[in-house]
């Protein structure tokens, strides 16, 4: 099985059409446009009834003390944790490809509802809801996609790896606010095959 898009090729940059924000000269960040990126995909294996899309960023770091501080920077040596930013289960069969900004277009305040979403998929919670949480201008329960972000002070780029798996059920064994950990525990033991595409991004101006 092969997953790709045209939205931008494997281990090479992702525009900033499909992120959550843009490097900015004086502010550091600006919000973008938050597009989902094109997916497609093929040579699916017989038997294959439902599949899954979850993308996740394993450069996180996994401590905050840090982030997008002024004068400071993430080392390169910090640990780094998995950040889920799309977990779309439930795509049928049939399907062979996503279309741009089918599922995301534009920032949504306070989040996206979920988990139904178009063609009979449901969209988990992606890690933006924690990271919001008592936020008063952007606290709330982010379902679906939303883009890169990453610390713009991070000394690392950032890889965002859209993982596509191919189940032998109809129906991922997930129900209500599920979140990326959630669909991966719940596939185990259903996957026929997987594809793997990884892009890379940075709001870091050295790194540019």
């Amino acid at each position: 099985m092969k997953l790709s898009s045209s939205s931008f090729g494997d281990n090479q940059r992702i525009p900033g059409a499909y992120a959550f924000a843009v490097p900015h000269a004086t502010e550091h960040v600006a919000l973008s446009s938050n597009r989902n990126p094109q997916l497609s995909w093929a040579d699916a294996p017989v038997g294959t009834k439902s599949f899954v899309l979850i993308c996740h960023d394993y450069d996180v770091p996994s401590k905050g003390d840090d982030v997008n501080k002024e004068g400071r920077s993430i080392p390169a040596s910090l640990p780094r944790v998995d950040f889920y930013h799309w977990i779309l289960v439930d795509i049928p069969a049939s399907m062979s490809a996503i279309a741009e900004a089918e599922y995301s277009d534009g920032i949504s305040a306070r989040g996206k509802p979920g988990p139904e979403a178009k063609h009979g998929t449901r969209q988990g919670l992606n890690d933006y809801t924690a990271w919001f949480a008592g936020d008063k201008d952007m606290g709330g329960n982010y379902f679906g996609y939303d883009g890169p972000c990453p610390p713009w002070n991070d000394e690392i780029l950032h890889h965002y790896v859209f993982t596509l798996y191919a189940l032998d059920c109809a129906r991922c064994p997930v129900s209500g606010a599920f979140k990326g950990g959630d669909a991966l525990k719940a596939i185990e033991g259903h996957v026929l095959a997987k594809a793997k595409l990884t892009g890379i991004y940075t709001l870091n101006p050295k790194l540019g």
